[in-house]
């Protein structure tokens, strides 16, 4: 049964497994996001009972509750970093398929890992650097590498001639706050009638497309 699945008792683990441990402790924390929807779900004591260990074993890995939500969230972006490069690998080598093929593979992740998806951006997960042990520097570096996607296809689209942006780093901001703002919509208000090109109307006016 489930109830007996997450409150099992796990095996102490071998020397130099530790490492181990901590990836077990983060793969807990995301099921409970995912399952939940809720970043207040994934508490110490939750992930703990998830996982088959007492509670004060966490604290060989992470300070406090904020530094697994940390980890959750780079881990997401690590994913999510996967999936845009993934995306260019099989995009070959023209501008605006490149350009396209990032936005909608931005956007078919924050379809298929809403609750992940809110948490890496701020929707649910708002951490309190005076009261736990994360640092501004912590925040800053996230997103850092998929915003470096954007501003590398936005880049290649003026290198080509088909976008007149005068500033690919502002306009490559512009274009994930469109790129956001339709994902967050799309998750909210299903029902609208949304029009069937509206992500291609979006990265055209946003990345000031000029070949139409």
């Amino acid at each position: 049964m489930p109830s007996e699945r997450m409150t099992a008792t796990r095996t102490r683990n071998r020397r130099g497994e530790g490492a181990q441990l901590r990836d077990d402790i983060v793969a807990a924390a995301v099921a409970l996001l995912d399952e939940t929807g809720d970043e207040s779900a994934v508490t110490l004591r939750a992930v703990a009972r998830r996982v088959g260990i007492a509670a004060p074993s966490i604290y060989r890995h992470f300070a406090d509750q904020p530094s697994i939500m940390l980890a959750v969230v780079q881990q997401a972006f690590d994913e999510l970093n996967a999936e845009l490069y993934g995306a260019l690998d099989v995009a070959g080598d023209d501008p605006r398929t490149r350009l396209f093929a990032v936005c909608t593979r931005y956007l078919e992740f924050a379809r298929r890992h809403p609750g992940r998806y809110r948490t890496m951006f701020g929707g649910l997960w708002m951490p309190d650097l005076e009261a736990s042990s994360l640092t501004e520097a912590d925040l800053h570096a996230l997103g850092r590498v998929s915003m470096e996607v954007l501003v590398e296809v936005l880049g290649g689209c003026v290198a080509a001639g088909i976008a007149t942006t005068t500033d690919v780093s502002a306009d490559a901001v512009a274009l994930w706050v469109g790129l956001h703002g339709l994902a967050h919509q799309q998750s909210v208000t299903v029902s609208f009638p949304w029009p069937p090109d509206i992500e291609e109307r979006l990265v055209v006016a946003l990345a000031h497309l000029t070949d139409g």
